[in-house]
């Protein structure tokens, strides 16, 4: 626990410098590197050969192009270069058939989109309210974003070992219950409430956040948003540990002493991003 601790401690007083670069093209590569090496925990967990490189290696030059497409001179490229990538993976299935397995190479190319397209919703967010125009609401969605995951986690673990009697999916994740992940659900709610309260007093964006199509139930709305965020990442928790399971693994990596790798500390945000991200565009600005 100790080590769980200092951890969480090191890695938020990280956040806060990659947080601190946002406006700049340094935070697009920092978010490429991290799905880079999220990328290659799914390769070696997949356990591919070594000669079956090129199948992670295509996905080094995407990933950035995806990552800087909130720049024009990129986003035109992301269509075409999706394009060759599907063809060189069907390419090269058909030149190793017999070799490399369809399903291995499946679930890298499902599970890599899954990623990439997590982590690509903080770049979006970036992209369509920018610092000169919408101050720093950006921020505080990819702030709500981890608070939703890593807060609803934290209330459901909390919960759980208080009050947890009844299974939520024994055969993936055995220490899951679910009264634990009704207290993941309602914790969820309570954070997000206070932190767009914070958030939108320290800031003065009260005004912004509650006019026309929004009005004073936007506290409701974020509650809302947060119950469903917290659903997503229960399952995004349990997607992870299924793969896990099946490739017999306990970790994804070891990047985060006594968490594991980035994809043991993001499970749960893959799904909520996304999701989180089309709502907030949706509803609060246009």
């Amino acid at each position: 626990m100790k080590t769980r601790i200092i951890t969480a401690v090191v890695g938020l007083f990280v956040l806060a410098g990659v947080l601190f670069t946002f406006n700049t093209l340094v935070f697009n590569l920092v978010i490429a590197a991290i799905t880079l090496i999220a990328l290659h925990e799914i390769y070696s967990a997949l356990g591919f050969e070594k000669q079956d490189w090129p199948l992670l290696g295509i996905l080094v030059p995407y990933t950035l192009l995806v990552m800087l497409s909130s720049y024009s001179i990129y986003r035109a490229m992301v269509m075409p270069a999706s394009f060759l990538v599907v063809l060189f993976y069907a390419i090269y299935l058909v030149v190793r058939n017999g070799v490399i397995s369809y399903q291995k190479a499946s679930g890298l190319v499902m599970f890599s989109g899954i990623v990439i397209f997590c982590f690509y919703s903080f770049i979006r967010l970036k992209e369509l309210l920018p610092v000169e125009k919408f101050g720093y609401d950006a921020i505080f969605f990819i702030l709500l974003i981890l608070c939703f995951a890593w807060g609803g986690d934290t209330c459901a673990y909390f919960a759980g070992r208080a009050f947890g009697k009844h299974k939520l999916c024994p055969v993936v994740s055995p220490k899951k219950t679910v009264e634990g992940a009704v207290g993941g659900v309602l914790g969820t709610m309570v954070f997000g409430v206070l932190v767009t309260v914070i958030y939108s007093v320290a800031a003065d964006r009260m005004e912004a956040f509650t006019r026309s199509n929004i009005g004073v139930s936007m506290y409701i709305i974020i509650a809302l948003l947060a119950c469903v965020a917290a659903v997503l990442g229960i399952y995004g928790d349990l997607f992870a540990s299924v793969v896990k399971r099946q490739c017999g693994i306990k970790d994804y990596g070891t990047i985060f002493p006594g968490h594991g790798g980035i994809l043991d500390r993001f499970d749960s945000v893959m799904f909520i991003a996304p999701f989180v991200t089309m709502v907030v565009i949706a509803v609060f600005y246009y």
